[in-house]
């Protein structure tokens, strides 16, 4: 069995959620760090490849006990046909694509029927333990509460592994539960949830009931998260 499947979902975000959009100069009493927005629409969204590396690091963790792989082609091989490494015939694609993750119609139409802004400004403040200095500064962050439409693919390659697979995907966003996307973790940002999960073929070459039997048993196996 050969084909695409599409694995669509939410993404929930349960506090403000910063995914900062790069630096840039900032006039005095600007905002020191931004988060990263959509040019066209410019409401905040998640990198596809925040996403993907953050999957990857938790499941890398979790597979190796408890420590990062010195490097990524030390994963463990269910993580590296899933999201790519390099061998010595050079550099192999992971199984899955991830996509830039964008603000769903919902939250949109939620965001203007309640005159929201989609983000909000935190102040924050270190104090130096030695001269008792304040060093302020200003966060942006998206709202909690805002839903993002997540959309990935997998290419079925092998069709012995795609239960193994998506059980890995599975406790990678398990993982991502009770864990944070984003920076500033520690500090109470980038809480998620991740829900209504839902898979459907794009382009497979057997016939239909062998495909109703697989997307039925992916779908199964993601419900878990």
């Amino acid at each position: 069995m050969f084909g695409k499947l599409e694995i669509s979902g939410k993404i929930e975000s349960l506090t403000g959620l910063h995914i900062g959009g790069g630096s840039q100069f900032a006039a005095i009493g600007a905002v020191d760090s931004v988060v990263v927005k959509d040019i066209d629409e410019d409401f905040p969204m998640i990198p596809g490849s925040s996403l993907k590396g953050k999957l990857r690091s938790l499941l890398s963790r979790q597979l190796n006990d408890g420590g990062l792989s010195k490097d990524h082609n030390s994963d463990n091989e269910v993580i590296k046909r899933l999201f790519g490494h390099s061998d010595k015939n050079g550099p192999k694609t992971g199984r899955v694509y991830f996509s830039d993750i964008f603000i769903s119609k919902e939250s949109k139409e939620r965001l203007k029927a309640e005159s929201l802004d989609a983000t909000e400004v935190k102040f924050e403040n270190t104090i130096s333990r030695l001269t008792g200095v304040a060093n302020p500064r200003q966060i942006e962050r998206a709202i909690k509460g805002i839903e993002y439409h997540m959309s990935l693919i997998y290419n079925i390659e092998d069709e012995s592994e795609i239960e193994e697979d998506f059980n890995t995907l599975r406790l990678g966003f398990k993982l991502l539960k009770y864990d944070y996307l984003g920076a500033a973790g520690s500090r109470g940002y980038g809480r998620v949830d991740i829900k209504d999960f839902e898979v459907k073929p794009l382009i497979v070459n057997v016939d239909d009931g062998k495909v109703e039997k697989v997307v039925e048993s992916c779908k199964n196996i993601l419900k878990e998260v």
